[in-house]
């Protein structure tokens, strides 16, 4: 079976910062994305930043400048660096990763499950 477990969140102020973390542990052959996606109370689930098994990065608009997605293919890990953080980006955080068991099977969408930001003085 494939966990994927985040770790990080919290509370803070405005224009303070969290980093995040999320490994991926069990039977793995490849991870190809990784991703964070938030969801915050009466909206829907909503992308923040993915980056390939390559590095190539892309984020939301919102968090453009702020928020830095960065990965550790050896650990099975996805980071996801939060600087100058606002109150609208409180929410859950959500770790994704479209991941292969063996080397002939399709790959599979996994999430974690999720850890609470709260941004808030």
């Amino acid at each position: 079976q494939v966990q994927l477990v985040e770790s990080g969140g919290g509370l803070v102020q405005p224009g303070g910062s969290l980093r995040l973390s999320c490994a991926a542990s069990g039977s793995i052959f490849s991870i190809n994305a990784m991703g964070w996606y938030r969801q915050a109370p009466g909206k829907q689930r909503e992308l923040v930043a993915t980056i390939t098994s390559g590095g190539s990065t892309n984020y939301a608009d919102s968090v453009k400048g702020r928020f830095t997605i960065s990965r550790d293919n050896a650990k099975n890990t996805v980071y996801l660096q939060m600087n100058s953080l606002k109150p609208e980006d409180t929410a859950v955080y959500y770790c994704n990763a479209d991941i292969a068991l063996t080397s002939w099977s399709p790959t599979y969408d996994y999430w974690g499950q999720g850890t609470q930001v709260t941004v808030s003085s």
